[in-house]
């Protein structure tokens, strides 16, 4: 089976100097390996197109056999690494923490923890109170963009 780690070090390689970064690798069974990436400005098809083309140059297909997708996260998957966080400062997300959904704005993320701002409604009071929650990414089951229909 091909090695996690190794698609790791291509993909972060070949992103080096792009606006994209490594969101996560995944190896299946068989071979099948998923690379998701991000960006703060948004991943296009030719970028995708790019990272499956170097890494086919670095690993033998005639040594292992593979099948490679490469694509963009998601706009409504759960935020996996810091920097996805980051990019979201100031945007609406929703976080699962402690069997509790909460929906707020993210204000800052640390490589230790994020906090976001919520508003409670208090009962008798008009406008509903700002707080600021702190979370240890290990504390929450998700965090991810609260994407909103209109």
């Amino acid at each position: 089976m091909i090695d996690k780690t190794i698609v790791n070090q291509i993909v972060t390689e070949f992103l080096d100097d792009k606006d994209c970064f490594l969101v996560d690798v995944t190896v299946q069974p068989g071979n099948f390996i998923v690379v998701e990436i991000d960006s703060e400005t948004g991943v296009d098809i030719d970028t995708c197109c790019a990272i499956s083309r170097y890494v086919e140059e670095k690993l033998d297909r005639d040594v292992e056999d593979y099948e490679l997708e490469v694509g963009s996260t998601g706009l409504t998957a759960p935020f996996k690494v810091l920097r996805q966080y980051q990019k979201n400062i100031g945007n609406e997300v929703e976080v699962l923490a402690a069997g509790k959904k909460m929906v707020g704005v993210l204000l800052n993320a640390t490589p230790d923890n994020f906090t976001i701002q919520v508003a409670k409604k208090v009962k008798g009071q008009k406008q509903p109170i700002l707080e600021e929650l702190t979370f240890a990414y290990s504390e929450v089951k998700y965090t991810k963009y609260n994407f909103k229909f209109n």
